[in-house]
């Protein structure tokens, strides 16, 4: 039961009266009515026990978007219903300072018919967020007092990595055209598979003439060749507590996320394989023999529940996972920080061992603000901060060009740029053969 601001109206009037009326009768002669005009109100509201809830609407939605969840209402009673009601999510489902508003709705449902109801959802963090009750306040006919009850009316939306990446894309894929020749381009990449002989014009390498065509007909033909295809990716993301840290407003994890999405739909269209893993301690998340169509999905539906692990990572069985994903050459794409202490404690003693079989390429999560921060003077404080990214910067160069003498190749950029320069990085390989 729930007693409403009239209520409280009506009683502090009464006190008055009990004023001019000092005593017992004063107080019975207020009490008394008030307090059967309340049991009177709350008899008269509809039932909430028998009310029937039915819910529809999303189930998946991209972080940041909108999605709107449907909830019916079935009035079975004889009384008609006038109610105020508070769907209830997790506070992440909501966009900031809009959660009283958006989850509370006033409605009226005439006896045995139905209304429905809608709630915006704006998540603000990737995973699965379930509803958590529905609770429903009667009101009688007085307005004075409301039944009160809570109902279980579980639905479930999947908040989907955002891909803001994706475009980029576009222009991405116009270069893979220009690679694999279906464009015409001021220059011809090199690539490594044949694809056809065509006649010779002037500007081509003699180195590509092949000759026993050549004898067989009456003018010159060269070789024409194309990058290679069906090469292996393996895209292995480091969930450890590094990436757990904030670039802005990001998470690392969810930057490589995006990345890693770019990279998904552009090997993909070049006709590569490409696999996944997810790992800290353990294997988090695997994606493993997706192709066309279904790798994507496959993709986003592994990432979207995936949260960093508040633990050092062991790289050593990471390198092993690797290994046993790609047992034989593949690209190894991996997804981890560039801070000197991790590096030189867990991924440098691995990485020979990965480059000894495989082209590894490693992607980090640039942090803007160590520039900001360098370019920091005019105060002591400012001083420190330019002196301690000054020292955090020759740490980090220093570790790429370890990193780089072990045979891998390093990427790292903020947040925004980090999905392009991948992905362009990638190109550069393979228009090299050396994927």
């Amino acid at each position: 039961m729930a007693l409403s601001g009239r209520t409280a109206l009506l009683a502090a009037l009464g006190a008055l009266v009990v004023g001019l009326l000092p005593g017992w009768h004063g107080l019975i002669a207020v009490a008394v009515p008030l307090l059967a005009a309340v049991l009177c109100d709350l008899a008269l509201a509809a039932p909430v026990r028998g009310l029937r809830f039915e819910r529809g609407g999303a189930e998946a939605v991209r972080l940041g978007d909108t999605a709107r969840v449907h909830l019916t209402v079935t009035n079975p009673s004889g009384r008609p219903l006038s109610a105020e009601l508070r769907d209830a999510w997790p506070p992440s489902s909501w966009r900031s300072g809009t959660s009283y508003a958006a989850s509370r709705h006033r409605l009226t449902v005439p006896a045995g018919e139905r209304r429905r109801v809608t709630t915006e959802l704006c998540p603000g963090r990737r995973g699965d967020h379930r509803a958590v009750r529905v609770t429903v306040r009667s009101h009688g006919p007085l307005g004075l007092a409301a039944r009160q009850g809570s109902h279980d009316v579980p639905w479930t939306i999947r908040v989907l990595p955002p891909f803001t990446s994706r475009r980029h894309l576009p222009a991405k894929l116009a270069r893979l055209r220009e690679l694999d020749g279906r464009t015409t381009v001021l220059t011809r990449g090199e690539g490594t598979e044949f694809d056809s002989l065509r006649d010779y014009v002037p500007g081509d390498d003699v180195r590509s003439i092949d000759w026993r065509a050549t004898a067989r007909q009456s003018t010159v033909a060269v070789r024409t060749w194309r990058p290679e295809r069906d090469r292996h990716l393996l895209l292995v993301l480091d969930t450890g507590r590094t990436s757990a840290g904030r670039v802005g407003d990001v998470p690392r994890l969810d930057a490589a996320m995006d990345a890693a999405l770019l990279l998904t739909a552009l090997a993909s269209q070049a006709g590569d394989r490409v696999d996944l893993l997810a790992f800290d301690r353990r294997v988090r998340a695997s994606v493993r023999g997706r192709t066309g169509g279904e790798l994507l999905p496959a993709m986003v539906r592994a990432l979207t529940p995936l949260e960093p692990e508040l633990v050092e990572t062991d790289t050593h069985a990471l390198a092993a996972a690797a290994m046993a994903a790609a047992p034989r050459r593949s690209l190894v794409v991996l997804f981890t920080g560039l801070d000197a202490a991790p590096a030189e404690s867990g991924l440098l003693p691995v990485l020979p061992r990965l480059t000894r079989r495989h082209a590894v390429l490693v992607a980090s999560v640039g942090d803007p603000r160590i520039a900001e921060m360098a370019g920091t003077r005019g105060t002591v404080a400012g001083v420190y901060e330019a002196a301690a990214a000054a020292q955090h910067e020759a740490e980090r160069r220093d570790t790429m060009a370890r990193l780089r003498r072990h045979g891998s190749v390093v990427v790292e950029a903020p947040p925004p740029e980090l999905p392009p320069a991948l992905a362009d990085a990638y190109l550069r390989l393979k228009a090299a053969g050396k994927l």
